[in-house]
């Protein structure tokens, strides 16, 4: 097993105004390998050794994304002492230049600023591609994985000819080589792992499709064995509804996972 600190377009899929701060959280910017990062820290934790919760949000462009759709979310895991990170790995779609710069900021997030070594990852939307090929390669550094309407597979989307281009292959070169790349074919780590998994997705959903995305991933993970739950959302599309942001089920998963010793 890889040792967790040694390893190292298109139109956004939805945009909306900057994040205002809960006022439980206090945000801090820095910099990490030239990429824009950022914590939101929680007035209080509950531990004060280097076991800091957290949870890692993607993805994050210019400052758009997390917005104010994860407010409710943020703010019931600000009262629980959980923090929320991200980095800007721009339109990378899980190449290995944006999962050197995610390890980067585990790295700083773990060894630098004392979080714990298995935060939960939240993937929305494409943050589905960039979150799965980090964590398949750093299976024992992933406390769990929550999702809304997460793309898991390339070829869905941005499609075969954009991917190629984002990890710098022809279309011929990236076909050939998908089990090594695509999330959906390099699941086995995590199952081995034990990594809990839950998704919510709705079955209508045109752009980030629930077949070929949640469902196929959901349908090999626990041939795996891994431990998975797609939750369905009947008419469900890729949209802005509240039932995506303000869903208990997943932010008590989230919580449940972020404070697991």
């Amino acid at each position: 097993m890889r040792n967790c600190i040694l390893l190292i377009g298109t139109v956004l899929l939805m945009t909306s105004a900057a994040l205002s701060d809960p006022p439980a959280a206090a945000r801090k910017d820095f910099e990490i390998d030239g990429r824009k990062a950022f914590i939101l820290v929680p007035a209080s934790t509950p531990d004060t050794d280097a076991n800091k919760p957290w949870v890692w949000y993607a993805p994050t462009f210019n400052n758009n994304l997390p917005n104010k759709d994860e407010a409710w979310m943020f703010e019931r895991l600000h009262a629980k002492g959980i923090a929320v990170a991200g980095i800007d790995v721009g339109e990378s779609y899980g190449n290995p230049t944006g999962r050197g710069s995610f390890q980067k900021l585990y790295e700083e997030m773990t060894e630098r600023q004392g979080y714990s070594k298995k935060p939960v990852l939240l993937a929305r939307s494409r943050g589905g591609l960039m979150h799965y090929n980090w964590a398949v390669e750093h299976p024992d550094c992933v406390g769990g994985v929550a999702g809304i309407y997460p793309v898991c597979n390339l070829l869905s989307y941005p499609g075969l000819k954009k991917a190629a281009e984002a990890h710098k292959m022809t279309p011929e070169e990236f076909q050939a080589k998908i089990a090594e790349i695509n999330p959906i074919e390099r699941l086995e780590p995590l199952a081995k792992a034990k990594v809990a998994i839950l998704h919510i997705h709705g079955d209508s959903d045109r752009l980030v499709p629930l077949d070929q995305n949640s469902a196929i991933l959901a349908e090999r993970y626990k041939t795996l064995g891994g431990p998975i739950e797609v939750e369905i959302i009947k008419g469900g599309g890729h949209d802005l509804k509240r039932h995506w942001f303000e869903s208990q089920k997943l932010t008590d998963f989230m919580i449940d996972k972020a404070l697991a010793k």
